[in-house]
């Protein structure tokens, strides 16, 4: 399954008020791995950033004055999430935006629900955590999901880390805690997740030695003589 996370920034809360969008990040995975493809634009809204829009990601009318229009990214936005199941965190306010952009520039555009499968994982965390905080650092938080670079909003930034808590929340067991204890008690105790570098050397191949193959062997042999051994069945 190719699927799509993705996140939008924009001028203000509500679109039918003339808000748009200003930024768009989205992150590929196929088969839930990273495929290392992405999509990421900034986006000249023709209009003022709200004050209040800004506190929060940070993005100025003087930095958007030279950015293409949404009309310039349009085709190559389609094409790259068309076909797609979106994974995306409160999907409304999104998907929304999304097809308020698609109407203003051409009535014939289809709907992102027409051409995508969508998964709100905001629904999915309140059904998991009826009653709590699910925003994304609260859920960083309760996951174990680093988030430190996060200061502001950013729409790249948020997918990436959207990613990772799409991964847990629907990976099941995030640790190897047999003691019964609920998922969320386990999760805190999970490592931090941390992205390592793309340019990161390759990681060394240790082979076993002659006397841990011996061992491997004799313990296999051990296992054999009591019943069935399926490492010798595969």
């Amino acid at each position: 399954m190719r699927q799509v996370i993705l996140d939008t920034e924009t001028t203000g809360l509500e679109p039918r008020q003339g808000h748009r969008i200003i930024e768009i990040g989205c992150v590929e995975m196929v088969g839930r791995k990273h495929t290392g493809r992405h999509y990421h634009v900034y986006i000249n809204p023709e209009r003022e950033v709200d004050q209040g829009a800004m506190a929060v990601h940070g993005i100025t009318n003087e930095f958007l004055a030279d950015k293409p229009r949404f009309a310039e990214v349009c085709p190559d936005f389609i094409e790259f999430i068309r076909g797609a199941e979106l994974v995306i965190h409160n999907a409304p306010f999104d998907i929304g935006f999304i097809n308020h952009e698609f109407r203003m520039l051409d009535a014939s555009l289809p709907l992102v629900e027409s051409i995508c499968g969508v998964v709100d994982t905001l629904v999915m965390a309140r059904g998991r955590h009826p009653g709590q905080k699910n925003n994304l650092d609260a859920l960083c938080k309760r996951y174990g999901v680093d988030n430190s670079s996060r200061e502001l909003h950013g729409a790249l930034l948020d997918a990436e880390i959207l990613a990772d808590l799409y991964l847990i929340m629907t990976g099941g067991q995030t640790s190897l805690s047999l003691g019964g204890a609920d998922q969320e008690a386990a999760a805190e105790a999970a490592s931090i997740i941390r992205r390592l570098p793309q340019d990161r050397l390759p990681l060394p191949l240790v082979r076993a030695s002659e006397s841990e193959l011996k061992a491997h062997e004799a313990k296999l042999d051990e296992i054999a003589a009591k019943g069935r051994c399926l490492w010798r069945e595969q």
